[in-house]
């Protein structure tokens, strides 16, 4: 039986995902969930969700409505929609209703399309998972059901590499103990496998007939999305019995190495975990997007003013001269005075003006940003070939945004390390183990050890485990009670899962890699975790086999930040096995362990020192009566309805105390290749960057120290580890007296940009010397409450470099967004993490590393990659050049409109105000469309300033998109002027030429369709020439659009005036000839070439005046690439020549200037990139004043500049005689 299709719809879900239709209980939201097991007739009661999903939108019926209602919730197609109303009005209307639908059907079009594309993939992808087929037992039997009819209530089978079809209680299955693994890809990315367990009292219910009768009723936490929790209780036979997340299998799991399994129905469909997963995220919009939206307001009250000045001019003009002319120029019949045409001139002219803002721009924009995205995925240079994972755009939103972040927050462990881990050092009872000593006791390097540890003795051991301290094996073999214990409780102490394939070959399975590294380091150090149940576990220690049994598992979380377990070993002795981290663990030891805990804390110390990640292991002793009392109360705590897991914690935390020390261990986590050239690049490009990790802050401090984060050449690094608000506030505060008082901060003459005083604003933010700020979780907790939260922010934004440690995922995502709120700066995060998703959610752009940790990470990003060194790529080349294209897609694309829309404004002052257009209707209709479209669109997805190796050279060249120089409100209305000016030369030049002009033959060459034709081919040869001025970076493309589009339209005049055309449709195409006549005139080419050379030769002069005088870093860096390649010219011929007298060295062309100091400071040391070489010198505020110094001193010279070829930015390739001079943007500081 299944649920009735003629369900009404009224229980659909509030809370649920919107594409999901969702049914509830009709008294209102779901407070429990109710099912009861083979019982179809009870559960259907609560009219609960089918198991079918639905993620599709539409059907055949409802696409054409539900897509056209969507379409028209955006402003600008309901805008075009009431000018096409108007338009077919005769009495307003002086232009075709074609000109308006053709461009709107066809945008209406491609999006319909698009969007039923995308739908028909989500119905298949729904068809093909609602139609899986599952067993479900029916009526004592089990019969194949589609997973669509599957219900609440029903009992079904899952047999071995099944997917599961909902979210299910456990009862039973073929492995002892009611065990069955799993594999949760699908829900968290972890390919790991994972164990569930029925409780005991159903493991027993394997054969039919026993499940049939089962009629246990399951009462549990209503829908929700939390994958990690369950909380729930089963009532069968008078009694109950607690139910958590161990006893249930989700939706989107695989059933992995379980011959078969029974389970419950619990959540169905759109109320299964993975599902109610699966909402919408938030919607990002750039800051582009939000200025073009204001622009295009203003652009629609600016055509309203015009509308209004041409409706006043039509009724002065009728009332002062048009009733004169009554006889010739009657009124329509609806018109009755002067006042009343002038309102209908109002609506004519708003149609005919409407064009300022066409329709073309939102589908361009589009079909650009997704070339950009393209463009990233197909990037080799971003293609990671270990893990065969290219670069990934997962949205085509945000791509000019990549070129404007200010802010990077990234994660550590798998981001800047590679989250492989490696058991590199430990302390046992107060003895360190891991350094390798000479024959003096000194500490020796790696590469000076004769060989690893031979572990030949131990048949069960990882060949590829390595460890180099012979005496911690030495202690191990001699039986040192204390190195004995450390190593069982490594064997013990975990949720590893182990799979042994042949006969002594062990995989392990591990939830974390640091789990994976302390058992395999227990493994070959001879306590071999072998197998486990639920009840036992199987250790080989030193090769005897030993069975404990497995009493409670006190597992891990993020609060807890520790997980123990507690054994009872075979003479029957019980004890607590805990590991976890430092802050947390060492506050529950026994007293009399301070006298151990003062060295382990030195080690500590010292591992952490030196980047490594710690953890502390510690033991306790249970007798019998108290173990059985704690047991009591943990199983009342399982089974409490409400805040279960509060009490849980509560008994957890009541048993962990008072223990024993025994150790530490240290695990290695390497640093990613490029990191810390990546962060140098970074920095350099004026782009902050801050570390959020969970780590302690020594491991956290070392690895800034290893990626070049910290360096020994900053001025101070401020350490806040206050425990109280107002410890907090006071470091805070010497923090920033400290950095104002410092004699770096005596300022740099530098002018902050306009865009910084709308930022917070700071005193800070002038100072000059290089501070960092490293904060940990507890003192970062009062820095982010609301009276202390600006503090904070100044001072952090102050620092080149911040570091969070100890942080938790909400004050990642709290620190991301206090700089957000607050600077109004673009900030992007990048982690790899299910920890970091609300920190990628958060932030405007997010990345996520595909690593170690599953894809939960790269699921809720916007880009994705596989290594951190890709950021640079991202940022400084696809990001920089999709911010300077879609600038200059946007100004030139207002430029265009506004110089072919202005010229009927001033057309309306010579046609009595009539709303008579100057263009024929099939022009102004192909335009946007067919004339300029495609050459803009080029130049939208293919121009580039530099190329991509300069861009990473000079990352300077970064800062415009930061600064939002390029698309500005400044540089709108210089394009709009540009326009205007334009549409100005271009309606007066050949008006007045026309006004006295005569043809070849004597006759009149004024008249309107050869004023059209002059105007329309001078409008497309000007635009045409414009694009080509400003597009930087020819493609065959881009030659094949420009002049391809110049082609096409002349086509397309002759002939639409043509013969053929007329005799088809002659009350359409009536002037037939007239564009051959017409361009056949010298004097026609005359005025067009006239007012081409008057339209563009004052932007070529400001062009040439501006590089002359005031050239922008990309115009310096072009510069020096085009006398570079003259000089390697001239020197080839130099060469060939032979010539040898010349008393100048090729020496001088070969080498940097600047290089042997460089090498002397050591800074390339800590930089190792070339392409950094430009911008290393730090004592200048910026490049400029490098500059301003080199050509003071050359002039100061006696030898003036004679005796040096080279001259110009520092150590930098630039050339004899290049004068450079300050870009019109002013970088900021260096440090700031």
């Amino acid at each position: 039986m299944t649920v009735p299709k003629e369900m009404p719809e009224k229980w659909a879900r509030a809370g649920a995902p919107p594409s999901w239709s969702r049914k509830k209980p009709s008294w209102g939201t779901e407070e429990e969930r109710r099912a009861r097991a083979n019982d179809r007739e009870y559960n259907e009661k609560f009219q609960y969700a089918s198991n079918c999903i639905k993620t599709s939108k539409y059907n055949i019926l409802t696409f054409l409505p539900v897509n056209l209602f969507e379409q028209f919730q955006e402003v600008a197609n309901t805008y075009f929609l009431f000018l096409l109303i108007l338009q077919l009005i005769p009495q307003v209307s002086s232009l075709s209703w074609f000109t308006t639908i053709v461009p709107l059907v066809l945008v209406l079009a491609i999006t319909a399309v698009k969007d039923a594309t995308d739908d028909y993939f989500r119905h298949k992808s729904d068809n093909q998972v609602n139609n899986r087929q599952s067993q479900v037992l029916i009526n004592g039997s089990l019969q194949q059901e589609q997973w669509m009819n599957v219900c609440v209530g029903d009992i079904i089978k899952l047999e071995n590499n099944q997917f599961v079809a909902a979210d299910l209680l456990l009862l039973s299955s073929s492995e002892p103990h009611g065990l069955c693994y799993i594999e949760t890809a699908e829900l968290d990315g972890e390919t790991n496998m994972k164990v569930r367990q029925a409780i005991p009292v159903t493991s027993e219910l394997g054969d039919i007939s026993r499940l049939a009768k089962f009629d246990g009723e399951v009462v549990c936490e209503p829908p929700n999305n939390k994958l990690d929790r369950f909380s729930g209780t089963l009532y069968w036979k008078d009694s109950k019995f607690p139910l958590s997340n161990q006893n249930m299998l989700l939706r989107g799991c695989v059933l992995r190495n379980t011959e078969w399994c029974f389970g419950l129905v619990v959540f169905a469909g759109p109320d299964t975990k993975l599902m109610q997963n699966s909402g919408r995220t938030k919607f990002k919009r750039t800051s582009i997007d939000r200025l073009m939206n204001t622009l295009v307001l203003w652009i629609f009250g600016f055509l309203v003013c015009m509308g209004v000045i041409l409706a006043i001019g039509n009724a002065i003009w009728e009332h002062e001269v048009g009733t004169r002319f009554q006889a010739y120029l009657p009124w329509d019949e609806a018109v009755d005075s002067a006042f009343f045409s002038g309102f209908l001139s109002f609506w004519s002219y708003i149609i005919i003006l409407n064009t300022v803002v066409p329709i073309s721009l939102y589908v361009s924009v589009e079909v650009i940003r997704l070339g950009h995205s393209y463009f990233i995925n197909w990037d080799k240079k971003m293609f990671c070939m270990k893990k065969r994972t290219p670069a990934e755009a997962r949205t085509t939103t945000l791509n000019e945004e990549l070129g404007q972040v200010e802010y990077v927050f990234s994660d550590k462990t798998g981001t800047l390390t590679q989250n492989i881990m490696v058991f590199n050092k430990c302390s046992i009872s107060g003895r360190s183990y891991g350094d390798v000593l000479d024959v003096l006791g000194h500490k020796a390097e790696l590469g000076e050890s004769p060989e690893p540890v031979d572990f030949s003795f131990n048949p069960l051991a990882d060949n590829k485990f390595l460890f180099w301290d012979p005496t911690l094996l030495e202690a191990v073999k001699m039986g040192d009670p204390h190195t004995h214990e450390f190593f069982r409780l490594l064997s013990l102490c975990h949720t590893v899962m182990s799979e042994e394939k042949n006969e002594g070959e062990l995989y392990y399975k591990a939830q974390s890699p640091d789990e994976g590294a302390l058992v395999t380091a227990a493994r070959n150090f001879g306590f071999v975790f072998r197998s486990r149940t639920p009840k036992t576990i199987t250790v080989h220690e030193m090769g005897t086999a030993v069975t404990y049994q497995l009493l409670a598992i006190l597992d891990f979380n993020n609060i807890r930040k520790r997980m123990s377990v507690i054994v009872r070993n075979p003479e029957g002795r019980i004890r607590l096995y805990c590991k976890g981290a430092d802050t947390i663990l060492l506050e529950r030891l026994h007293p009399c362990t301070r006298g151990l805990l003062s060295t382990t804390t030195d080690h500590l110390n010292e591992y952490a020192g030196e980047g490594l990640r710690t953890l502390v292991l510690a033991y306790k002793d249970l007798d019998e009566e108290y173990y059985g009392e704690w047991a009591q109360r943990r199983l009342q705590a399982s089974l409490a309805r409400d805040s279960r897991e509060d009490r849980l914690a509560s008994v957890y935390e009541e048993v962990e105390n008072d223990m024993v020390l025994l150790g530490a261990t240290a695990i290695e986590d390497k640093l990613q290749q490029g990191v810390p050239e990546t962060i140098a690049l970074l920095t350099l490009a004026n782009i902050k960057i801050w570390v959020l990790t969970g780590d302690k802050q020594e491991t956290a401090v070392n690895i800034g120290y290893s990626c070049k984060m910290l360096t020994d050449d900053m001025t101070e690094v401020f350490i806040v580890t206050g425990h109280t608000v107002l410890e907090v506030r006071e470091e805070l505060r010497k923090a920033r007296e400290k950095m104002l008082d410092s004699p770096h901060a005596v300022g740099n003459g530098f002018t902050c940009p306009e865009k910084r005083s709308a930022k917070l604003t700071s005193v800070l933010e002038a100072v000059a010397g290089e501070y960092a700020l490293v904060i940990n979780g507890h003192s970062l907790a009062h820095a982010l409450e609301a009276d202390m939260e600006l503090e904070f922010l100044e001072t952090a934004c102050a620092c080149k470099a911040v570091i969070c440690c100890r942080v938790t995922p909400l004050q990642k995502a709290q620190v991301v967004e206090l700089v957000k709120k607050h600077k109004k700066a673009v900030t992007l995060a990048i982690g790899d993490g299910a920890n970091d998703v609300s920190m990628i959610k958060t932030a405007h752009i997010g990345v996520g590393i595909s690593g170690q940790e599953g894809i939960q990470a790269v699921l809720a990003s916007d880009y994705a990659f596989s290594q951190f060194k890709f950021l640079q790529r991202l940022l400084l080349v696809h990001g920089r050049w999709s911010y300077l294209r879609m600038c200059k897609f946007l100004c030139y694309f207002f430029y265009k409109n506004f110089a072919f829309t202005m010229v009927h404004f001033w057309f309306g002052f010579f046609c009595g105000f009539s709303a008579q257009t100057v263009y024929d209707q099939y022009f102004i209709t192909l335009y946007n469309i067919v004339y300029t479209s495609l050459p803009v669109l080029a130049m939208g997805v293919f121009d580039q300033d530099v190329p991509e190796q300069r861009s990473m050279e000079y990352p300077k060249l970064y800062e415009p998109g930061q600064l939002n120089l390029l698309f500005n409100k400044r540089e709108f209305f210089i394009c709009i002027a540009q326009g205007i000016y334009t549409s100005v030369l271009m309606f007066f030049i050949p008006y007045g030429v026309f006004a006295e002009a005569t043809r070849d033959d004597g006759t009149q060459l004024a008249d309107y369709q050869s004023f059209a034709v002059t105007v329309a081919t001078s409008l497309v040869i000007v635009v045409s020439v414009q694009i080509g001025l400003d597009t930087g970076y020819w493609t065959a493309i881009n030659h094949f659009f420009i002049w391809g589009s110049l082609a096409i339209y002349f086509a397309i005049l002759f002939a639409m005036h043509s013969n053929g055309l007329f005799d088809m449709f002659p009350n359409q195409f009536r002037f037939v000839g007239n564009a051959q006549n017409t361009l056949a005139q010298p004097t026609v080419w005359l005025t067009i070439t006239l007012t081409t050379v008057v339209c563009i030769m004052p932007v070529v002069a400001f062009r040439f005046l501006k590089l002359s005088l005031k050239p922008d870093l990309s115009d310096t860096v072009r510069y020096t690439q085009l006398v570079r390649k003259k000089q390697k010219a001239q020197h080839r011929c130099l060469r060939r020549v032979g010539r040898t007298s010349s008393r100048r060295s090729g020496y001088a062309f070969s080498h940097q200037e600047g290089f042997g100091e460089l090498i002397m400071s050591g800074k390339n040391m800590r930089l190792s990139s070339l392409a950094l070489a430009s911008f290393t010198t730090r004592s200048s505020s910026s490049w400029i004043e490098s500059l301003r110094r080199k050509k003071s001193d050359s002039a100061g010279s006696p030898s003036g500049g004679a005796d040096k070829p080279l001259k110009g930015l520092t150590s930098s390739w630039l050339f004899p005689e290049v004068n450079i001079k300050e870009p019109k943007y002013r970088p900021r500081p260096q440090g700031i």
